[in-house]
């Protein structure tokens, strides 16, 4: 696969987008990108949230099948449109979900596939930074309802998927979220807590006042326990220019893999030290994208169980409004 056109009509990323991108058509206005639709394979939404919902029915409207960032929509009936769009067209509609190739969530769900930790208990999972001044007309900092701004919505989007991604639908909802930072307009720090039919709790952590980060997951059953701290290097690898592919891409040092300890096997035998961490894998999502178009294998992340994600999401805001624990059907 590669970068066809970007659209945008600010200068300053035109130029940033030609230099990275210097074979890809420049395009400053998205109607000239759906009046050439017939010669692109794939259109990506990767714009500010409350675009997502507008520009991606149009796209499949336009005859193009969909990668949208998350979060997929601001409420569940928007969220909905979009499944619509895509039945109504015939179009594929993915959501970009890429957290679920960090080299954490990887390796837990490596431990769990091999029931190295025996019945589950508690899933505990955190983002959190330290960034005590609200960015001044950021979007992600925005009041607009349409916007979707906030920790819940930014960060929330991941912790909640992945949870979802291990365990299903939940059964009830429980949520906290403050305004902590002066001048804040939306929740900057927030807690959700789920409860699973299964018996399994778990309980997400994202915020922006965090000075010292807690443990990124920690993973409990009965007969063992996983912990890791820090995040996966991905993120900041794109930014430092590097690509995937590079050597010990996705990959960490043996210091900050995570702590297993658990009985393993019929005769109980004990382990208790570092575990190597699956390296993470983000180039694996537009590579299932690119079999999911040439060879009609399943899209990577199915956009139905991200309408999930926003029904939690919604139904936490009125649980943190209300002060109770919102049983979800």
């Amino acid at each position: 696969m590669k970068v066809a056109a970007i659209v945008t009509s600010n200068k300053e990323r035109q130029q940033s987008a030609h230099t990275r991108y210097p074979d890809a058509n420049i395009i400053e206005h998205v109607s000239e990108l759906w009046q050439n639709a017939a010669s692109y394979d794939l259109a990506v939404v990767a714009t500010s949230n409350n675009m997502h919902v507008p520009l991606g029915i149009a796209a499949m409207r336009a005859g193009l099948p969909v990668v949208v960032d998350k979060p997929m929509a601001a409420t569940v009936a928007d969220a909905q449109q979009l499944l619509d769009a895509s039945r109504e067209t015939g179009q594929p509609l993915t959501v970009f979900q890429n957290r679920r190739w960090d080299n954490d969530f990887l390796t837990v769900q490596k431990l769990l596939s091999a029931n190295l930790l025996g019945p589950l208990t508690r899933f505990e999972s955190r983002f959190e930074r330290y960034r005590p001044t609200p960015r001044q007309g950021a979007w992600r900092e925005s009041a607009d309802p349409q916007a979707a701004g906030g920790q819940l919505y930014d960060l929330g989007s991941h912790l909640i998927d992945q949870a979802l991604h291990l365990f299903g639908k939940p059964s009830s909802v429980y949520a906290e979220m403050f305004l902590r930072r002066p001048g804040a307009q939306v929740d900057d720090d927030s807690f959700v807590a789920l409860q699973f039919p299964s018996g399994i709790t778990a309980h997400l952590w994202m915020s922006q006042v965090a000075r010292i980060s807690g443990q990124r997951m920690r993973v409990s059953g009965l007969n063992g326990t996983y912990e890791k701290w820090g995040l996966d290097p991905q993120e900041d690898a794109l930014r430092a220019g590097k690509q995937p592919g590079d050597p010990d891409w996705g990959r960490e040092p043996r210091d900050l893999w995570g702590h297993l300890s658990t009985d393993l096997g019929e005769n109980s035998v004990h382990f208790d030290g570092p575990i190597e961490t699956v390296p993470g894998a983000y180039e694996q999502y537009y590579a299932q994208v690119r079999d999911a178009l040439t060879k009609g294998a399943p899209m990577p992340v199915d956009p139905s169980s991200v309408l999930e994600v926003i029904r939690v999401i919604e139904t936490a805001q009125t649980s943190a409004r209300e002060h109770c624990t919102i049983p979800i059907a």
